[in-house]
């Protein structure tokens, strides 16, 4: 099962993707994406670092994201992916513009064949106001093209929404 979980800022997207990995019964590696350039982001990696069950591995990797998901796939694992926004802003702001195209289509093609199971979690960033500067419209256009094509390939998507999940397409298992 590979599913894309969506949602605004603070939507419970994080939240309900651990508990569908927690009810999975599956291994479980977490593969976080952020990186703290700040003391605001360095307290909310600790605290998602503090909330997270102890038996469950963590990976950060904030931009070799394919290779890292290829490495640690596995028959009766789980993959918890968060979040692909931020990993997104990483490619974004590096140094080598063609890292971004290049880690998105590796991305992509390795989901196929990727053994065991996958949660991917995104914000959706395009229901707002549009922006005003070159790069935030760029990152809101690269997150929609992602967006659109992980909806397109994988089974499962859903929308969260005041902590309640929207199912998109697909059905989402262990949700009990």
């Amino acid at each position: 099962m590979q599913a894309l979980i969506l949602g605004g800022a603070r939507s419970g997207k994080s939240r309900h993707a651990e508990t569908l990995a927690q009810q999975s019964g599956r291994e479980v590696v977490y593969i976080a994406t952020a990186t703290a350039h700040d003391a605001e982001m360095h307290a909310r990696i600790a605290h998602h670092r503090a909330s997270r069950p102890a038996h469950w591995q963590t990976i950060e990797e904030p931009l070799a994201l394919a290779t890292t998901l290829q490495q640690q796939a596995a028959p009766g694992r789980l993959l918890l992916v968060d979040c692909l926004t931020l990993w997104l802003t990483n490619l974004l702001c590096h140094e080598d513009p063609n890292r971004l195209p290049t880690e998105t289509q590796a991305l992509l093609a390795c989901l196929p064949e990727l053994p065991g199971d996958l949660l991917l979690v995104s914000n959706e960033v395009g229901l707002g106001i549009i922006p005003l500067g070159e790069l935030t419209r760029r990152y809101v256009d690269h997150a929609g093209q992602l967006h659109q094509q992980l909806a397109a390939q994988l089974e499962t998507v859903v929308f969260m929404m005041a902590g309640l999940p929207h199912p998109l397409k697909g059905i989402m298992p262990w949700s009990g």
